[in-house]
Parts: C-alpha cells; structure tokens; sequence
C-alpha cells in the first residue's frame, strides 16, 4: 500500500479521500511523525505548510510526487524533484474566489479604519475623536494590478463594482486589446491601492522596494496576498512610518519559508509600531470552500501518479518513477 504524508492540518472530507489511496501519515498533530522517520517509505507528499528540500526528496528512493496544496510552489525545490524523477503539482485556481474576497476584507478594514475603531469600541471608547476615523471611500479611486494572472484578472470586476479605475501591469499578459495595461511606473503613479499578483520568481523578488514605493502617490494603500518576497518589507515598514504609505495589508510574509511558527522572528516588520498595517497568517486563500477544492484537486493528482498516469497541473516534467 502507497504510503502518503501529509504535511499540515487538511480538510477533514479531503483526508478521508486520501486514505483510499493508501496509507497516510501526519506530520501534525498530537501524533505527527517526523518526515525523516519515513523518508525512505513514502510514495507521495501532500505538502501545505513547511518546506521540501532537496536533500528531503533526495533521501526519498520512492518518491513520485509531491502535490502542492496551493497555487505557489516556492516550498519544494521543484527543479531537484524532476532530476529525481518526482512530479510536483500544484492547484491553480481552486482558491481564487477566496483569495479575492480577502483582497477586499484588506482593503476595507484599512480605508475604513476597522481595526481601531474597533479597538476603540471595545476599551469603552465611543468615538471620542470621530475625525481621528475618517475613512476612505473606494469608489473614484484607481486600483492598480502588478500582475494580471488568474487571481489578478478576477480581482479587477470586483474593484469595478465598488466604482474604482483598474489598471494593471504584467509582461506575460497580451495587452494588444486591454486598455487597461500599463507599464509598471504608469502603475505605481497612478494607483490608490496597489495589489500584488505576481509569483515569487528572482525577477519579481523585492519588486517593490522602496524606488517603487516612492514613485507612488503619497497615502496609496498597498495589498500583498502573493508572497512576502515580492516586496521589500523593510521599505514598506518605512513607508508606512512617514506616511508614504498611508496603510498595507499584508497576507504574506519572506520569512515564512524559514520559520512557518515564528515568522516573526525573522521579518523586518515593526508590527506593533504600525498601527496602519494590517497582518494575516497567510490566509487568503483559506475558506471551507476553498480548503476542499484545493485539496481533491491535489488528491486527484497523487491517485493519478499512483496509478502509473500524469497528473494534471504538474509544474514540472519528470520521467516517472517505476511502480515499486
């Protein structure tokens, strides 16, 4: 029987599938096994949370895939699995309603200022300074895209029923008939908001730092739901100190990939110092709905590659690895 290891907590109706594939472990839990204490039986990794090196997947003879529960595949060295003749997936799309709709939750608890007037409200405070919350309103403002993918593309009707412009950037994207692309200066001046889409490759690492946030109108509102390493976080720290920034909300952190418990430990954000600065565990994409799609999307693909087939949505192009 295929062993299966699961990396963090899944759905409950998405771990039940997976037991009909064979045997599973956990590596959470109050029984969770350690992935060096089976490396050298397991079949197929259901990877979530923590990081699959190359030395892991090299120390795994049997291995023949690893399925990405997600869209972003920056925790697996996906290169090394395809020497390895291990297939990497991932599950592009299943999220997206809910990645949106946090994209929002974001934005409105910052232009709306919900988080203190909360807080407020709940130390017995009744708006003892109303003009101290004041907020925004979204419509008129200019919604601004650096990428223009899947997520990207359906961000931008929801915008458009709040009233705002969207504009967006993204050199992968064939703009001949889009009015709407505009190179990433363009961008940067123009955009109220600014919403970050784009996948953490070198080309994008830091791809807003602190030239790009200074070209940016002072006050504008930055939204990260992709990765933490596409932003230069010590510049956004330091913008949203003097202002420049006049709020970020922030899903994703860069150091994620080093310490999924303690991030904190690692990132340069003063949280605490920000009052404007809103941060969520890398949530976005988590909602009931979306934990199950996302997570029969990657059962489907680790019964496939099982049963000797390709998967779908493979990032990489492995020869398979003979059936033991």
């Amino acid at each position: 029987m295929p062993l299966i290891y699961v990396t963090s907590a899944i759905h409950e109706d998405v771990l039940k599938a997976l037991s009909h594939l064979g045997d599973v472990r956990l590596g959470y839990g109050s029984n969770a096994v350690p992935y060096q204490e089976i490396q050298n039986q397991v079949d197929a990794v259901f990877l979530r949370g923590g990081h699959l090196s190359a030395e892991m997947i090299a120390a795994s003879p049997k291995l023949r895939i690893v399925a990405r529960h997600g869209a972003g595949y920056d925790n697996v060295d996906f290169r090394a699995a395809e020497e390895l003749g291990v297939w990497v997936t991932n599950t592009p799309g299943e999220n997206r309603r809910s990645v949106v709709e946090h994209v929002f939750a974001l934005l409105l608890a910052i232009s709306r200022k919900i988080l203190l007037t909360s807080d407020q409200t709940r130390n017995s405070i009744w708006a003892a300074d109303r003009l101290s919350l004041t907020g925004i309103e979204l419509q008129g403002r200019t919604l601004g895209l650096v990428g223009f993918g899947d997520i990207g593309r359906h961000v931008a009707p929801v915008a458009e029923a709040f009233g705002m412009t969207v504009i967006a950037t993204d050199p992968a994207y064939d703009s001949s008939d889009d009015e709407r692309i505009v190179d990433l200066d363009t961008l940067l001046a123009n955009s109220d908001v600014l919403s970050l889409h784009v996948p953490l490759l070198s080309s994008t690492r830091n791809l807003i730092g602190k030239q790009e946030i200074a070209k940016m109108k002072e006050g504008a509102i930055l939204i990260n739901t992709s990765r933490g390493g596409v932003m230069d976080e010590s510049a956004v720290a330091e913008a949203l100190k003097s202002g420049q920034l006049g709020g970020a909300g922030i899903d994703v952190l860069d150091a994620e990939n080093h310490d999924m418990i303690s991030p904190f430990k690692h990132n340069t954000f003063p949280v605490a110092d920000l009052p404007n600065l809103i941060v969520t565990p890398h949530v976005a994409g988590q909602t009931n709905e979306s934990l199950l799609r996302v997570g029969m999307s990657a059962v489907r693909a680790i019964a496939a590659v099982l049963s000797g087939a390709a998967p779908d949505h493979p990032v990489n192009r492995p020869i398979p690895k003979a059936v033991h």
